[in-house]
């Protein structure tokens, strides 16, 4: 059952939505592989950061800095350019949940839409205009979000001040979004073993001195 949590992205009441659970902007992290198909690093410490999230209460992340907040300033341009070259009305969302994941995205569009932005430095978005197809970079994030807020299709639009706005349409592929569910049911049944785990954690007593004397004697 999708819930929306109506807050701004990067409040407090954002970090707290989203504690403890899988989101679509991390997907890519919890599909990951490490070396020759081993464990991957990345992916163990996102599970190891829900799982403190979990058993704390409190989130991992709560921090802005200058180039968030720029990433912020320049996500509003972007989408006012949007609006305006596709003639629409981008509502904007705090937090979508359904179950045990969610995702945050840059707007929802009509009924079944949705948009993230992305900033990008000059040579990245001319790459992306003169390639003239959906990021593969992006994929897993953005049909992610098709999945979780239970849409269609999703435009990115990158954007750079002073070139033209990148827009490419990716319509829900529910074949890869299959990947993505194995992959996160996967994910979710580690991250509760491991947080039942360190609910029964009980630490060794600690031998008092005489005792590692006589048992040092004894050896």
């Amino acid at each position: 059952m999708i819930e929306i949590v109506d807050c701004q992205q990067g409040a407090e009441a954002w970090y707290r939505a989203r504690m403890g659970i899988p989101t679509a902007s991390m997907f890519a992290t919890v599909m990951a592989s490490g070396r020759d198909g081993g464990a991957s690093k990345t992916r163990r410490s996102y599970m190891l950061q829900l799982a403190g999230e979990i058993l704390t209460g409190q989130p991992a992340e709560t921090f802005s800095n200058h180039h968030m907040e720029r990433g912020k300033s320049m996500e509003d341009e972007a989408r006012d350019l949007y609006a305006f070259t596709h003639d629409v009305e981008p509502q904007r969302v705090g937090f979508i949940r359904n179950g045990p994941v969610g995702c945050s995205p840059d707007s929802l569009i009509g009924a079944i839409g949705m948009l993230e932005v992305k900033s990008a430095l000059p040579a990245i978005l001319l790459d992306k205009l003169l390639r003239d197809a959906f990021p593969p970079e992006h994929k897993a994030q953005c049909q992610g979000g098709l999945w979780v807020a239970e849409r269609e299709w999703v435009d990115i639009a990158v954007y750079c001040p002073g070139l033209p706005l990148f827009a490419k349409r990716g319509w829900r592929d529910d074949a890869y979004i299959k990947t993505i569910s194995t992959a996160v049911d996967e994910f979710l049944a580690e991250l509760r073993e491991t947080v039942e785990h360190v609910r029964r954690y009980r630490p060794a007593p600690v031998s008092k001195p005489a005792e590692r004397l006589s048992i040092l004697a004894a050896g």
